[in-house]
């Protein structure tokens, strides 16, 4: 008889194209565990928003094994030592897992040793292999996709396997209620149900965009159309892969949508070179951020969407309601809180990584050092967004009037900077600070910036 396999779990919650699942289920009879660790992390232990997602998705993915003869174990703790115990009480002759590029995961694949067979499933060609002429990690994004595309497309997905086979004897599971990842006391996550978390879902929605893919270079920027692929979440989960993406999207003239799913490739590329991306600044710039009680009310202001500019209101009110801003949103939102404000990149990133729920290690601490200049690859800090500009350019109106419902009645002229214009109603907040005052303080700060030896 085939020995037991043990399939370990992170953000890869999908039968189809699972390699991992696919190398099990062909060896033997096939358990898969998924443990919640939130020791190894530490500070990147998962947030609020992401629970809640984790929860839905792993009951879906529970049931789908089910339907297929196969089982889900759930355990608490740290991974590399769980691991090991829940295949030593079955007997596995190995564990297969797909790679992953954070830096706590790493770790965990190194304890693991020989155990563990690491399989090639979150990317669309394994960043190590693409590498510079000089042969390290690429730190540029241009480049970078050059190098991507001379690989040709990536590889068909392969489907889920048709029977997965669960051993005799299973390993004692938690139950998913008992690890408490919804809120309750508040339930703040009421706007949530707007997401279909799970495998059946990302599906749907891949199928929803691919009718809109040709319209995507056109409408991405605009938060008040329906222009991204709102994929973002369900591939940080795992629970399709970049693969099926590729091959399931034709967006006829151009390759806008592509690069962007490929800057989630380069994002892991960028973890290979610099695996503190999330804490470290990679090209410290020695910008001398404000401090203390009036920074920290404005930081508030911010978190609540409450600044007096009606596009960064309407995407921080978003992040807090479903979870997911809209990608202009979040640049804008960003620049706002580190140029506007004067307030560090890594508070604002540290707020996105409790609240959204699709926060991804690498894209997110990669696209907050590209808005602070401070990334491999990034804006200089001297570009400074002005929200109000970038509010009526990509047409955001009735994104506000969904988001900030005080403005609703606004007519677009006045909408996008109701105080500049006189027609501010009684309760919405005053600018933080003007945008050329704040522009000012920017460069002001930027020309005092002290560089570290």
């Amino acid at each position: 008889m085939s020995e037991p396999q043990l399939v370990w779990l992170r953000q890869d919650l999908r039968l189809a194209d699972q390699p991992a699942f696919a190398a099990a289920a062909q060896a033997g009879p096939t358990v898969a565990l998924y443990v919640l660790d939130d020791e190894t992390p530490a500070q990147w232990a998962i947030g609020g928003a992401q629970r809640w997602w984790l929860h839905h998705s792993l009951a879906r993915l529970g049931a789908a094994l089910a339907e297929k003869g196969g089982a889900l174990i759930l355990r608490r703790g740290r991974a590399a030592e769980v691991v090991s115990r829940v295949a030593d009480e079955i007997g596995a002759a190995a564990i297969h897992a797909v790679r992953h590029y954070e830096p706590w995961w790493r770790k965990v694949e190194a304890e693991l040793g020989d155990r563990l067979t690491l399989h090639e499933g979150d990317v669309l060609h394994e960043p190590s292999r693409i590498r510079s002429g000089s042969g390290g990690a690429f730190k540029i994004y241009g480049p970078y996709y050059r190098a991507l595309e001379a690989k040709g497309p990536p590889a068909e997905p392969r489907p889920a396997p048709r029977r997965i086979v669960a051993p005799t004897k299973l390993p004692q599971s938690d139950t998913l209620d008992s690890w408490e990842l919804l809120p309750s006391k508040p339930n703040w996550a009421g706007g949530f149900n707007i997401w279909n978390p799970g495998e059946a879902g990302a599906a749907r929605q891949l199928e929803s965009f691919s009718r809109r893919a040709p319209r995507y270079a056109a409408e991405r920027d605009r938060p008040a159309e329906e222009g991204t692929s709102s994929l973002s979440h369900h591939l940080h989960w795992g629970e399709i892969s970049p693969r099926e993406v590729w091959h399931g999207v034709d967006e006829g003239a151009g390759d806008k949508f592509r690069r962007e799913l490929a800057w989630r490739d380069f994002s892991r590329s960028v973890e290979l070179a610099d695996p503190q991306v999330g804490s470290r600044e990679q090209r410290p710039i020695g910008i001398r951020y404000r401090e203390g009680k009036a920074a920290d009310a404005d930081f508030r202001a911010w978190k609540k969407g409450r600044t007096g500019y009606p596009f960064v209101d309407a995407g921080m009110r978003q992040l807090w309601a479903t979870g997911w801003m809209h990608n202009r949103a979040r640049l804008v939102t960003a620049s706002f809180l580190v140029k506007h404000l004067l307030i560090p990149w890594w508070r604002g990133e540290a707020w996105f990584w409790d609240t959204l729920v699709d926060a991804d290690y690498g894209n997110n601490g990669q696209n907050w050092q590209w808005i602070a200049g401070t990334g491999f690859d990034s804006q200089p800090f001297y570009r400074i967004m002005a929200p109000l500009t970038q509010s009526e350019k990509f047409g955001a109106a009735d994104y506000i009037r969904r988001w900030v419902p005080e403005l609703a009645h606004l007519p677009d002229a006045d909408i996008h900077d109701p105080w500049g214009r006189g027609a501010a109603p009684a309760g919405y907040p005053e600018p933080l600070i003007g945008h050329k005052e704040a522009r000012e303080r920017a460069l002001q700060a930027f020309r005092e910036r002290r560089v570290p030896d």
